[in-house]
């Protein structure tokens, strides 16, 4: 009988499912991330605007306000939507199956459903480490413990303006609280990050 091992990083050669190109430890723990996807992607959108709930919230002492733009929780929710939708249009055109609607439960639930289908394809490593990668951003992005000093610096979004914007704690008590704004002068309300991240990925495509 021919042996075949799982295409993934394991330590050792561990043989495939019956049918599939992952073995069956791949195939339950990629079920797994995509049940979990959801939770993590609303759970991402309460760090958004980062005020941080503490995991334990008897703690007072040495605890930090994150009053800034959190664009890791920002790129990861966008990064959870874009590859999920990606992977269920290679579903829908590949099976003929009807679409399904474009919020993260429901495609994730459309992947699960069609999983046994797509972990026989031969791109399935690629979907598992996708997968995987979606939630380790998403886990790292609200993680309260991890570290705000390192928060990225990036071109404003005002047409032809040089200015930075600088998201960490700092700048934004610099510029007032709940308030974000680049080095040039240009300032928005937190509740305005959601067009701050339109202008972003408008950015980015033009570049492209």
């Amino acid at each position: 009988m021919e042996f075949h091992s799982c295409p993934r990083n394991h330590a050792r050669e561990v043989p495939v499912a019956a049918g599939s190109v992952l073995c069956a430890g791949c195939v339950e723990q990629l079920e797994r991330n995509l049940r979990t996807l959801p939770g993590l992607h609303q759970e991402g959108l309460h760090h958004i605007l980062s005020t941080s709930r503490r995991r334990n919230p008897t703690k007072v002492s040495g605890s930090r306000r994150r009053d800034h733009l959190n664009i890791s929780a920002l790129d990861a929710r966008n990064n959870i939507l874009a590859i999920l939708e990606s992977w269920s249009g290679f579903v829908v055109e590949k099976l003929g199956a009807a679409a399904p609607g474009r919020s993260v439960p429901h495609l994730a639930c459309f992947l699960i459903l069609h999983l046994e289908w797509l972990t026989t394809q031969p791109p399935a490593a690629e979907f598992a480490d996708e997968v995987e990668s979606l939630q380790v951003e998403s886990l790292r992005a609200i993680d309260p413990d991890s570290d705000d000093e390192h928060a990225p610096v990036i071109a404003c979004v005002m047409d032809d303006c040089p200015g930075t914007i600088n998201a960490s704690p700092r700048t934004a008590r610099t510029a007032g609280r709940g308030s974000i704004s680049c080095s040039s002068g240009h300032s928005w309300e937190m509740r305005e990050l959601l067009t701050i991240r339109h202008l972003m990925d408008r950015q980015r495509k033009d570049a492209a």
